[in-house]
């Protein structure tokens, strides 16, 4: 192992060890999930009024509601059987209903002609003590969301008021006389979109529609506290990058209000988002006006809850948008447009640079899971492969150059010692001697880049495990989740041991170099404790890497052996060698 290669593997040690930090996983037994305190959902009173003076800008949109203003939570019962004999069917008020999209039932309910629960198909929960039932998108207590009505200088909280339910096909509509209103459910074939349609009759100009996010997410993940680290509220502007807001960084009773037009505001937790956003078929506007937000009451180090409203300005009495309540699927979010696929803007000021790489990197595992239909710890078994075929020419050059430089090496020392006391006498035969052998004096950096080269591919599947539901309750061989750790340990020291006896291969018939066989040890050991707790489907690509570069570093160092490379004595020319 020559001291570019050394340079090589400690760059990239160096940004291994550096990136967890700045962007930490906080991965954590699923058990000290039950010792995380919960904050009670506040929501508004039911006999508080809000004054609003202009309900449809962002800095007069009412506060998030405080810690001591919690609702009852409405009483949901089973819906009344439709009649075979009518097309419409009417519901008594204090009842629910269920939306069904193709991929998912969303249940509304009265008071509040709110969602209040959605079960997605094709996904389980995860959590230990509920493992392998249907996953359901929930807040601990009380509906995903609250709708309040800000007419001038009163604000009316719906979940105060009765609804009758109406279906009619597949939409369900729900009306109130008192104020009069409307709000429709209709069903997308999107999957896991519903659209949201209202009429406020003869309500004043300056009305608004106040949408309260949920301020909780009720895990359903393995891993918990993982999971509860990610909570967070995003937003999107027209013409800029989506923005996300940290449970973690609202500081308890501070309060934050972003001003602006927005095309969506959402809530998400790991996997899981809700999200309400323009129509899909609308061009790109801002339909939603501000977003205020409020840190909650921590009891624990876990922050588990926070608040957010936006609000929705009424035209002619009328609202619509749509509501997003699925799985953070890229392909999912991707088809909708609004950039909504970008809810989750990770990697910090890195984003920029690892956002197209995790994107090409998500395209192509995608691509190859549909198309060759195996398990996806198989198509990252393949992909490994395929990733060091390409780099194959490069880092046959790279390693040759290498060859080359240790050829060099006996004449540059002498010509550093030979025109020591003239720096460019010394610089003018270093490059007649490069390009005597058709290299330049750059050639030693050049050499290092395809080492470089696949970390930022190494970078993007980090995020890409850490936020990417694909890989969620992906079993392969003995891991029963590759977005988790191995709990066996197996495949982090598959990996630390491939990369030893890569090094070990790599350092036969090389120059003596006690340094580098101290490092050659140390290397495959510190990565090996790095990665013992990353996604095991992470440790496999990156194994699988190691073990797919055996055979060329093999040849490699054939070809070093018998160019006599490592057995050219210090001190000596390259000339006196070749005739001794």
């Amino acid at each position: 192992m020559d001291k570019r290669t050394i340079i090589a593997v400690v760059l990239m040690a160096l940004v291994i060890v550096i990136t967890p930090r700045l962007f930490p996983s906080s991965r954590r037994p699923a058990a000290q999930a039950a010792d995380s305190a919960r904050v009670d959902s506040a929501r508004a009173d039911s006999t508080r009024a809000v004054s609003v003076s202009s309900p449809g800008t962002a800095a007069n949109s009412p506060a998030a509601p405080t810690a001591g203003e919690a609702a009852p939570a409405p009483t949901v019962k089973r819906p009344a059987a439709t009649s075979p004999t009518s097309a419409v069917s009417v519901l008594r008020a204090a009842d629910s209903a269920t939306v069904a999209t193709p991929n998912e039932h969303l249940t509304v309910i009265s008071p509040g002609a709110v969602p209040t629960a959605v079960q997605v198909a094709g996904y389980r929960n995860l959590r230990p003590d509920r493992r392998d039932t249907l996953a359901i998108i929930a807040q601990p207590r009380g509906a995903l969301l609250h709708f309040r009505l800000a007419t001038g200088s009163d604000t009316i909280a719906l979940d105060t008021i009765p609804f009758t339910i109406q279906r009619s096909g597949t939409t369900t509509t729900l009306t109130a006389s008192a104020p009069p209103m409307s709000i429709s459910y209709e069903p997308t074939s999107d999957g896991y979109r519903t659209a949201i349609r209202g009429s406020v009759p003869n309500a004043p100009p300056g009305a608004a529609l106040l949408i309260d996010l949920p301020s909780e997410l009720k895990s359903i993940e393995a891993d918990t506290v993982d999971d509860l680290r990610h909570l967070a509220f995003g937003y999107k502007m027209p013409l800029r990058d989506a923005a996300s807001v940290p449970f973690s960084k609202l500081d308890p009773g501070a309060v934050r209000v972003d001003t602006g037009a927005f095309q969506w505001v959402s809530v998400r937790n790991k996997y899981w988002l809700i999200a309400v956003m323009q129509p899909v078929a609308a061009k790109p506007a801002g339909v939603f006006r501000g977003v205020t937000s409020r840190g909650a009451p921590r009891t624990g180090k876990i922050v588990n809850a926070a608040y957010a409203t936006t609000s929705y300005p009424l035209a002619n009495g009328q609202f619509a948008f749509d509501l997003y309540a699925g799985p953070q699927s890229w392909r999912e979010l991707h088809a909708l447009g609004n950039d909504l696929e970008n809810v989750n803007p990770y990697a910090g000021w890195l984003h920029a640079v690892v956002q197209p790489f995790a994107t090409i990197v998500m395209r192509v595992l995608l691509w190859m899971k549909a198309t060759l239909r195996v398990n996806y710890g198989w198509v990252l078994v393949l992909f490994g492969i395929v990733i060091r075929l390409m780099l194959w020419p490069l880092n046959q050059r790279a390693m040759r150059s290498s060859i080359q430089m240790q050829r060099l090496q006996p004449e540059l020392a002498d010509l550093q010692k030979r025109y020591k006391t003239e720096p460019d006498k010394q610089r003018e035969a270093m490059v007649k001697l490069y390009q005597s052998h058709g290299m330049s004096p750059f050639s030693p950096l050049l050499g290092c880049l395809p080492m470089l080269l696949p970390m930022p591919i190494l970078f993007a599947l980090y995020f890409v495990f850490q936020n990417t539901i694909e890989f969620r309750g992906v079993s392969f061989l003995w891991l029963p989740d590759i977005s988790l750790r191995d709990p066996y340990y197996i495949i982090p020291i598959v990996m630390g041991a491939s990369m030893f006896v890569l090094s070990w291969i790599g350092m036969r018939a090389a120059p003596p170099n006690p340094q580098a066989k101290m490092m050659s040890y140390m290397m495959p050991a510190m990565f090996t404790v790095m990665f013992l707790n990353f996604a095991s489907g992470l440790n496999l690509y990156y194994a699988v890497q190691n073990i797919a570069a055996l055979p060329q570093q093999w040849i490699l160092t054939r070809e070093r052996a018998k160019a006599g490379v490592g057995t050219v004595p210090a001190g000596k020319s390259l000339s006196a060698a070749r005739k001794t």
